[in-house]
């Protein structure tokens, strides 16, 4: 009886992994183990692929080099200081870049470190892309960081 009872209590929780489960990648991350056990979203799998990730390297592998489906970081979005001025003054920030000039675009050249020698053509560049970094009204800052450095 005891056996019977582990036994379907095994079955329950795989039967709910299956059912209830995300998609891979978002559970597991990226690396070697996602890439193996794409799309098979029950538990078993998403345990091995984890573990296969975990285990054999892959996954920081993969994150540093931008390679086995991970996507390599943005050295700006990870910085605090530019996240918090972007999502502080994204109003004013859009303002100035629709202009092409102003003392937001200046604070944001500075804190992304552009050479005060190409902060000219910054602001232009800026100012021709203005779609493609603010693409809406519900634009994040982050996605705002993320359009200026897919340009830079």
């Amino acid at each position: 009886m005891k056996k019977v009872l582990q036994i379907s209590t095994v079955l329950f929780f795989m039967a709910s992994g299956i059912a209830f489960a995300g998609g891979t990648r978002e559970n597991c991350g990226c690396g070697l183990g996602t890439m193996l056990f794409d799309g098979a979203d029950g538990l078993a799998q998403q345990v091995l692929a984890a573990t296969t990730n975990g285990t054999s390297g892959t996954q920081t592998f993969g994150i540093s080099s931008g390679t086995l489906d991970c996507n390599l970081p943005s050295k700006y979005v990870s910085n605090e200081k530019l996240n918090r001025f972007v999502a502080d003054n994204m109003d004013n920030l859009a303002k100035d870049v629709a202009m092409g000039q102003g003392e937001y675009v200046d604070t944001l050249a500075e804190i992304m470190d552009v050479p005060g020698s190409e902060r000219i053509e910054f602001s232009q560049m800026l100012q021709e892309n203005f779609s493609n970094i603010f693409t809406d009204g519900s634009v994040s800052h982050v996605e705002v960081i993320e359009n200026i450095a897919h340009l830079m």
